[in-house]
């Protein structure tokens, strides 16, 4: 049974994340929880599907302030072809010199960190992105497939992959195709794995980090399903008011 064997296989990716990579979030999650602590963010970049997690870790219910996802709607797609479509996304993302352009926007600190999700760790996108944060002083996070940078040749120009410029380095243990189920009588497999280990490795960060925060004597501001019934109706109102808090400098 194929789903069997997707299931079986995203298993055993996500414990090698457990075992494997455990230390690396430790270490990033101290980055991130330093950058919340001293009143400043955590800047989230992603392009394509890896501008999921990006998306998925605020505003989320279980999530908190101190997270600044930098979406840039060019960079996804919501249309399969056409404006906003894949095709021209993936274009785009490969171009030398937009990103400046799109984080040109936003005013960053050293005291920020930015944590850059990349599976392929390659295209211009995630790799200027990484660029732009080191030149501005912040520490830097990747997620990206480490399959992939042990395998693939570096296409931007600099001669750099994703993680050769991060501070801290996640391996999503994810392969470099990405599939992982091989169908009898195709020629290639189906069945993507990264999204979800970067997204558990997205939700092992957030804790991790809450937990340091905590300990640092630092009460959250986290963002609650209005289903839970023991705190006040206007918790999410509090957390946006935070948040726009923590970001009314951020634009230039």
């Amino acid at each position: 049974m194929s789903a069997k064997k997707y299931q079986e296989r995203a298993l055993e990716i996500l414990h090698q994340i457990a075992e494997k990579e455990k230390e690396n979030i430790k270490k990033a999650s101290e980055i991130m929880a330093e950058s919340i602590a001293s009143g400043h963010l955590v800047h989230l970049f992603g392009s394509g599907h890896s501008a999921i997690p990006a998306l998925d870790i605020f505003p989320r219910y279980g999530s908190y302030v101190g997270f600044h996802p930098l979406i840039d709607p060019r960079l996804i797609w919501f249309n399969v072809i056409g404006p906003g479509g894949a095709r021209e996304l993936l274009w785009i993302e490969r171009q030398e010199g937009y990103i400046k352009n799109f984080l040109q926007s936003f005013n960053f600190y050293k005291e920020d960190s930015m944590v850059v999700f990349s599976h392929g760790g390659l295209n211009a996108a995630p790799i200027e992105a990484a660029l732009y944060a080191k030149a501005k002083g912040m520490k830097v996070i990747a997620v990206t497939s480490m399959d992939n940078y042990r395998q693939a040749k570096p296409t931007h120009s600099s001669g750099k992959k994703l993680a050769d410029i991060a501070d801290v380095v996640i391996d999503n243990c994810a392969p470099l195709e990405d599939a992982i189920v091989e169908i009898e009588g195709q020629k290639v497999k189906v069945g993507a794995s990264s999204t979800l280990s970067t997204i558990f490795i997205s939700m092992s960060l957030l804790c991790e980090t809450a937990k340091l925060l905590s300990e640092k004597g630092i009460e959250l501001s986290t963002f609650v399903s209005p289903n839970v019934s023991n705190i006040p109706k206007d918790n999410n109102d509090i957390v946006y008011q935070k948040y726009t808090e923590y970001v009314k400098n951020l634009k230039v």
